[in-house]
Order: structure tokens, then C-alpha cells, then sequence
């Protein structure tokens, strides 16, 4: 136990780096130098489900979502937080360099910008109860994973550390970081997730929802795309093959390239109440093995 315990914690200290911050997956240095211009992003084998961290993590699942983050980043014409040649960052330490990236530090928005193409999730179950996404009305009789004719912006507050997020309207969300912002916000979400989707489509994948985070760079002031994006972590991805197959039907259809198998497994072997149990090395496993496909079928 005492080694699962020591894999969950983020090293104190990497070369030319301090450690100034653990989320439930990732963490974050600053530089030892005392400058303030970057941040090292971590991302850990760590997985997270029902609000806690569990054990073990999954082997190689860092560097497995670095890479498709990456990927995307190179695909999408938006400005993103990678710190680029020249920038005068300290290096990325050896010992983590297939899971972590030099970012510029950004003022961050605290919203989470969802947009979702099917109707699925948390999304599916406020429709049931109210008609309704988030304030957004959308067709009677639609039932769990059902493509919505087109995406809608579905933005959440980001609630400080130890609260849940708050799914919010739009019109909230002006009133959290102002009308220019929120509408770049969404507007940018909606343009990346569709062209997003549609190269999905060509490798066989349905890309149903995902989300954003963005900040403001404290220089120029342009919105930029921060930590993941488009991960199995962030979004929803389903086998397109066996989506659209008549003859499915149910959870195998709706079946997601991320965690789900550990979520489903914890389901069935745990009531909520203290500790989560121990994965059992299967479960981690045929997680470690999902996240990959999805990289490899996106990216080959």
C-alpha cells in the first residue's frame, strides 16, 4: 500500500522546477529561478472517478494523453499555452519528458466551456428532468446518446478547489467574465469541436462532447486554449463502427475510449462510502488499453 501511495504523489522538486500544485491528475511546477512567465504542466498516471483519486494509477496513461493533446494542438488554428521555441523556459526535466509540457501562465477564465454533439451524461439527465441543457430547450423524445442536429455550448463555473462545478447558462457566464469574453468563449468552443469532430469522423470515431479551458495571455490579451484539449479525459469518444450499428444497443454502443471501464467497475464493487477499493490489475489494464487505441486510431 505504502507504494501505491508513493505513486499517487507528485515529486516536491524536478530539475530547474518547484512544485506549486497537484490537481487530481495533473501538476504543476514553476520555475526554481523564481521567474513567473511559464509553468510546467504534468500530467500523471493518476485516475480520478467519483471525486477521488484512485489506486493504482495507470501505466503510461501521462504520456498517453500528452501525446493526443499535443496532436491537437498542432491541429487547431486557435492560439494554445505551449510555450514555443525562443521562449526563454526552462527545459523539461528527463524524468518527465513524455508527460509534460512548458506553458506560457495565463490569467485562466474560470469557466469550463462544454460543448456536447449528443445528447448523453449529466446532459441526458437534466433533459429528462427539465426539456432542457443548461437553459438550451432541445427537442422532445430524444433518447441517451442521440446526435443533436448541432453542438451546444454548455458552459460551467470552475468552483474553487474541494467544491463541484457548476453547470451555469450563458447568460451567466457574461456576467462571470463579461459579454466579449463569453461570447469569444463560446463562439471559439463551437468552431474548434466542429472541426474537431469532423477529422474524427474520417478515422471512425464520433467525438460527442468535450471540453475547453482558456485563459488570457497577461501580455497581449488574447484568448488562449490551455491545459488538455481533447483527450479521453476532457471528452467523449465512441467506436463509430459500432455506434451506428443497428444491432447494438445500450451501454456497448455508447462505450468511450477513457475511464468509463473503471467507473462502470466501481459501480458494481463499491457503495460510495469511504475509501474507494484497490483496481484490480485487470480493470487497469483494459483502461490502459482504451486510452491507447483511441490514440493510435486518431493519430495513425
Amino acid at each position: 500500500m505504502n507504494d501505491r501511495v508513493t505513486e499517487l504523489a507528485a515529486p516536491s522538486h524536478l530539475s530547474g522546477w518547484t512544485h506549486i500544485y497537484s490537481g487530481k491528475v495533473r501538476d504543476l511546477y514553476a520555475p526554481a529561478d523564481g521567474s513567473d512567465a511559464h509553468l510546467l504542466v504534468v500530467a500523471s498516471n493518476r485516475v480520478s472517478a467519483f471525486d477521488f483519486a484512485l489506486e493504482p494509477p495507470i501505466p503510461g496513461k501521462g504520456a498517453l494523453l500528452t501525446a493526443l493533446s499535443n496532436w491537437w494542438f498542432a491541429r487547431i488554428d486557435v492560439p494554445n499555452h505551449l510555450a514555443g521555441d525562443g521562449s526563454g523556459a526552462p527545459a523539461v526535466p528527463a524524468e518527465v519528458a513524455d508527460r509534460a509540457v512548458v506553458s506560457r501562465r495565463l490569467e485562466m477564465y474560470p469557466i469550463e466551456c462544454v460543448v456536447r454533439g449528443a445528447l448523453t451524461g449529466s446532459g441526458f439527465a437534466e433533459y429528462r428532468r427539465t426539456g432542457a441543457v443548461c437553459g438550451i430547450e432541445l427537442p422532445a423524445g430524444l433518447a441517451d446518446g442521440d446526435l443533436l442536429d448541432a453542438p451546444v455550448y454548455t458552459p460551467a463555473y470552475k468552483a474553487p478547489l474541494g467544491e463541484h462545478d457548476e453547470n451555469i447558462t450563458f447568460e451567466r457566464s457574461a456576467e462571470l467574465v463579461g459579454d466579449e469574453v463569453a461570447n469569444a468563449l463560446r463562439d471559439t468552443s463551437l468552431r474548434i469541436f466542429t472541426e474537431a469532430r469532423e477529422l474524427a469522423a474520417e478515422r471512425g470515431v464520433v467525438l460527442a462532447d468535450t471540453k475547453f479551458e482558456f485563459g488570457r495571455d497577461r501580455v497581449t490579451g488574447e484568448l488562449v486554449l490551455a491545459d488538455e484539449v481533447l483527450t479521453s479525459d476532457s471528452s467523449r469518444y465512441w467506436d463509430a463502427s459500432v455506434y451506428f450499428d443497428a444491432s447494438r444497443s445500450g451501454a456497448d454502443r455508447l462505450a468511450s475510449f477513457d475511464k468509463q471501464i473503471v467507473r462502470d467497475w466501481l459501480a458494481a464493487n463499491w457503495d460510495k462510502q469511504g475509501t474507494p477499493p484497490v483496481l484490480p490489475d485487470e480493470i487497469v489494464e483494459r483502461t490502459r488499453a482504451r486510452y491507447q487505441e483511441l490514440l493510435d486510431r486518431l493519430t495513425s
